[in-house]
């Protein structure tokens, strides 16, 4: 069952839509059978693109090809807390275990194999490809910093500390590879934190906020007053999401909802209000973006004008 919105969404709306679903399928068993063949999304942890193929752990691995309305299960490889795809490898996904490391499929998610050698035996937080570089990936290691492969995934090197925000260091919980004209090379690594965004240039030299401008300039800059990001603060950022093509519109998935910027990440506006767990963007169509959040998924092809919501179901 789908439902259109047309405004931003509440968490109250959100809950009324899946209660009211639920007791519809308690009165009419014949709509409870229908969808029993979708995932549990209570249970569901990341979400990805594969092409034009949406990707969803939750008690195994399932396949939407309508944006999340129909599923297929597609196999099992244990609990994953991210997922990973770049546009010029189809059918190559990379995901983080529960138990930590990195693991790669070759088929869409069918199969799997652990690339995990050189990093730390630690939590792997959050994983991203290179916008650039479809075999260069980066890894957020729990208590630790980014390390970064080559040679996708095989091997692994530290590259950079945990960014210094507030008087400490914070784990990276999100992580997007931004092909930016405005960074050093054009390419930037954007980190959500459980205390807002930051950045750094693919060289790895010094963690920054995002502000307008050049990166040289905010690197000479150094400690000179920047523009405030709009992203509500002390907030944790657990999504990042962006279609490559499209480098200057990214989605932020927080607490308080979906939060979308159109001048790479300066400034922010919400388009959703739930708790979001994970999202992800076509990677070829920079408004067609999914959410998850608490009870189901949620779909829009207009940039969070218009969302459908694809209430929960448990899979089989």
């Amino acid at each position: 069952m789908t439902i259109l919105f047309s405004r931003v969404l509440t968490r109250r709306d959100f809950l009324a839509v899946t209660v009211g679903t639920a007791s519809m399928a308690a009165a009419m068993p014949g709509f409870a059978a229908a969808t029993t063949s979708r995932p549990d999304f209570t249970a569901a942890r990341a979400l990805v693109f594969d092409g034009p193929t949406l990707i969803l752990s939750a008690k195994g691995l399932w396949r939407s090809i309508d944006g999340g309305a129909n599923w297929a299960r597609t196999g099992d490889p244990g609990a994953l807390t991210a997922l990973c795809t770049h546009p010029a490898r189809p059918g190559t996904v990379f995901g983080i275990p529960e138990a930590g490391g990195v693991i790669r499929s070759h088929d869409g998610g069918r199969s799997w194999k652990p690339e995990a050698q050189g990093l730390p035996e630690m939590p792997v937080d959050a994983l991203a490809i290179a916008s650039h570089e479809p075999d260069m990936l980066y890894a957020a290691v729990s208590g630790d910093g980014i390390w970064r492969s080559q040679d996708a995934g095989e091997t692994w090197e530290f590259v950079m500390d945990r960014p210094y925000i507030g008087g400490r260091e914070h784990d990276v919980i999100s992580l997007a590879s931004v092909n930016n004209a405005t960074g050093m090379g054009g390419i930037w690594i954007y980190a959500g934190t459980a205390v807002g965004l930051t950045r750094v240039p693919d060289c790895f030299c010094r963690w920054q906020d995002v502000t307008p401008g050049d990166a040289m300039d905010a690197l000479v800059a150094g400690d000179a007053p920047v523009a405030p990001i709009t992203l509500p603060a002390d907030e944790p950022v657990s999504s990042l999401a962006l279609a490559p093509g499209s480098p200057d519109v990214i989605y932020a998935g927080l607490p308080s909802g979906v939060w979308k910027s159109l001048d790479a990440g300066v400034n922010w506006r919400r388009v959703a209000e739930w708790v979001i767990r994970a999202l992800a963007v076509n990677p070829t169509d920079s408004g067609h973006v999914v959410a998850l959040g608490d009870g189901g998924i949620s779909s829009s092809r207009d940039g969070g004008a218009n969302w459908n919501i694809f209430t929960n179901n448990e899979g089989e």
